[in-house]
């Protein structure tokens, strides 16, 4: 049986991006199933498949795996060896703490500041969402300042889920011209710069569907 991973809207779909980014970038087998965010569809499809109504979920053979961070760490025992965290103990500890951050945080800025990757929009940051885009900027700064030269451009050197955690921040950042340190735009530019991610975007701009609650700030003009 192939394995599938549930998915939302590519346009807005955060968590569902993290676990197909993954899936593509390491180039493991599975059929996507995308079901539109925001629709009645939405919930009678997954309902009996997934326990949470929630996208993504993966289908493997009889096994349902909900969450994002999940998945990708089941992907990563089952299809990839490991590979998908740093080799090192040390650096396999910070890149989980970071993904972890990542999954449970953020909050303000999420809520302000939704993926919507077809739109160029402005919105007025609010001092809570300023500090965690700070907190991010820090992030990748730091990694990229860390690592150097000897490093591909991902935070830590090679792809991992950590990267796979971010990339919705950065295209959020994209959308909402968001501006950052050099060392910070320098891992912003890289990520997008993936083909994996690139065709992600590709396929999110041929999607018609308006969620509206996610059409936050106003066109760029």
């Amino acid at each position: 049986m192939t394995m599938k991973l549930y998915i939302g809207n590519k346009n807005y779909s955060t968590w569902s991006l993290r676990p197909w980014f993954l899936l593509n970038y390491f180039k493991v087998s599975f059929t996507e199933k995308m079901l539109p965010l925001d629709t009645p569809q939405f919930y009678s499809r997954l309902d009996g498949i997934c326990p949470n109504l929630k996208v993504p979920c993966l289908v493997d053979d009889d096994l349902v795996v909900w969450d994002s961070l999940a998945i990708c760490e089941y992907i990563n025992e089952k299809y990839l060896g490991g590979k998908a965290w740093p080799d090192d103990i040390s650096e396999r500890a910070i890149a989980r703490a970071l993904a972890a951050e990542m999954h449970s945080g953020f909050t303000e800025l999420r809520a302000a500041l939704p993926m919507n990757i077809r739109a160029e929009r402005w919105i007025d940051i609010s001092e809570e969402v300023r500090k965690e885009i700070c907190r991010i900027e820090d992030i990748f700064s730091e990694q990229m300042t860390k690592n150097g030269k000897q490093y591909s451009g991902w935070l830590f050197g090679q792809f991992s889920i950590v990267d796979a955690m971010f990339a919705p921040v950065v295209l959020r950042f994209k959308t909402y011209r968001v501006k950052l340190n050099d060392e910070a735009q320098r891992y912003m530019d890289f990520v997008l710069s993936s083909s994996a991610l690139q065709l992600w975007v590709d396929e999110a701009m041929l999607e018609t569907e308006v969620v509206e609650a996610d059409e936050a700030g106003e066109p760029v003009r």
